[in-house]
């Protein structure tokens, strides 16, 4: 299970859970080749902590923005299947406001909000510093995902891969 993250060109963009669904039909093998050209990112199934990192955490939670949208936002498209989950769209604006977030976000101020909250049943010894590397090279990996699509004018599309 990860969370698939992919670059398309706004003309190419449809409306259809199916269209979408083609989109994520590939192995993980595969997709985790064509992520280095980072038109595709991928989180591991930790990807709801990923999101906790920029939406904040309670009682800091970020109000509804580039923050929110960066791992879970989107507009939902769902599929026919009721146990799937709906895919998530971003316009190419949107990826524009994410990108210049995530340009500017300080990784350390993000980690300090969210450390408390990312470390309990991680917290063996030496554990924080893995953990620490493990959401800072998610940060720039998504960061220069979301640079790219932008500098592209791409929107992004979203979907769990179970």
């Amino acid at each position: 299970m990860y969370f698939h993250l992919r670059a398309v060109p706004p003309p190419a963009l449809r409306n259809s859970a199916n269209w979408m669904r083609r989109l994520f039909e590939d192995d993980s093998e595969a997709v985790r080749l064509r992520v280095r050209g980072h038109r595709e990112g991928v989180l591991d199934r930790r990807y709801l902590d990923h999101d906790l990192l920029y939406a904040g955490v309670p009682p800091h939670g970020a109000v509804d923005g580039p923050r929110t949208d960066v791992v879970l936002g989107g507009r939902p498209v769902f599929p026919a299947d009721p146990d799937r989950p709906p895919f998530l769209t971003l316009t190419a604006e949107e990826v524009d406001r994410v990108a210049g977030y995530l340009a500017s976000a300080d990784f350390e101020v993000l980690w300090a909000l969210a450390r408390e909250t990312l470390l309990p049943g991680r917290d063996e010894d030496g554990a924080e510093s893995g953990t620490r590397a493990a959401f800072e090279s998610a940060h720039r990996d998504l960061t220069a995902f979301y640079g790219q699509s932008a500098r592209h004018g791409d929107a992004v599309v979203k979907w769990l891969v179970l």
